[in-house]
């Protein structure tokens, strides 16, 4: 089945190559505002380069920890902009104890997901550009690669707030929370019925960003995909780079692997009809697939 109204919010054209941009520019500015002068991240891999870009642009130590076997075009950025880089055996979910562990005794800010406000808010412009790019209607369906999710939470205040201002009605996106089937805990608790997400052992997927074992906002994700009618949907990693290279091939795009699975997952639920044919769906690539070339070469 064709979609008659397909579009893709391309997050590549951002700074550091990524939609980490929004939230960590917003967040290392009021961090810096606030005279704050060392900050960390525990990253996945997008998170850490963009932190690391603009804690350089403010003179501002940064301290990041990745998985060891993070993309390693992430890892050169870090230390290209000047970061303290420290690579763990383990996943985003050990880098962030490493960084909960330290803060105290060494004086960093904290910025991980959700633990600040700001870049959550940073995050929320991608929902207030839909809304403006689409001359202030909304598409009937997004489909989102959730690891941590505050992109999907960020949209969802955003467009809350909007109506608010009278700026959109009250129709609402079906919100769709795509994953890696090694790595799927929003997906699983979606299907239970569930209202949080229990964490996913041993996670494993070449989509670094959606290797997230449990997502800190996972009840704000689960929420706003039930208000909106959405759903949730995991994919293996070989359909999800399939779809990497048959977009660029077909509209010369290349995108990440992590939105490789939305296209994947779009797929999917046209082919079951949960999407219309004459419906305007969104999707987003998160970041440029350069950013992976080691892993899809």
């Amino acid at each position: 089945m064709k979609i008659a109204k397909l579009l893709i919010k391309d997050e590549a054209q951002n700074p550091t190559g990524s939609f980490k941009d929004r939230g960590l520019s917003v967040a290392v500015s009021m961090a810096h505002e606030m005279k704050i002068r060392k900050v960390a991240i525990p990253s996945a891999g997008n998170a850490a380069g963009s932190l690391a870009a603009y804690a350089a642009r403010v003179g501002m130590e940064a301290h990041v920890f990745m998985p060891r076997d993070a993309p390693t075009a992430n890892q050169i950025e870090v230390k290209r902009y000047g970061a303290r880089l420290t690579l763990i055996d383990g996943l985003i979910s050990d880098c962030g104890r490493r960084v909960a562990e330290g803060k105290e005794r060494e004086g960093w800010f904290d910025l991980s997901t959700l633990k600040e406000p700001y870049r959550l808010e940073g995050k929320k412009t991608m929902g207030l550009e839909i809304a403006e790019q689409l001359e202030w209607s909304l598409p009937d369906v997004i489909l989102y690669p959730t690891g941590g999710g505050t992109g999907l939470i960020g949209m969802w205040k955003a467009f809350s707030e909007l109506e608010e201002m009278g700026w959109i009605g009250p129709k609402r996106p079906r919100m769709v929370s795509v994953q890696a089937e090694g790595c799927a805990p929003i997906v699983r608790a979606f299907k239970k019925g569930e209202s949080r997400a229990e964490p996913w052992e041993d996670a494993q997927t070449l989509a670094s960003g959606l290797r997230v074992p449990q997502a800190v906002g996972d009840f704000l994700i689960l929420e706003a995909i039930r208000l909106s009618q959405g759903t949730a949907v995991s994919v293996p990693d070989e359909e999800m780079v399939a779809e990497v290279a048959r977009v660029a091939q077909l509209v010369g795009l290349w995108l990440c692997p992590e939105s490789g699975a939305t296209v994947a997952a779009l797929r999917r639920l046209a082919q079951e009809g949960w999407v219309g044919g004459d419906e305007t769906v969104l999707l987003f690539n998160t970041a440029s697939g350069l950013k992976y070339a080691d892993l899809l070469s």
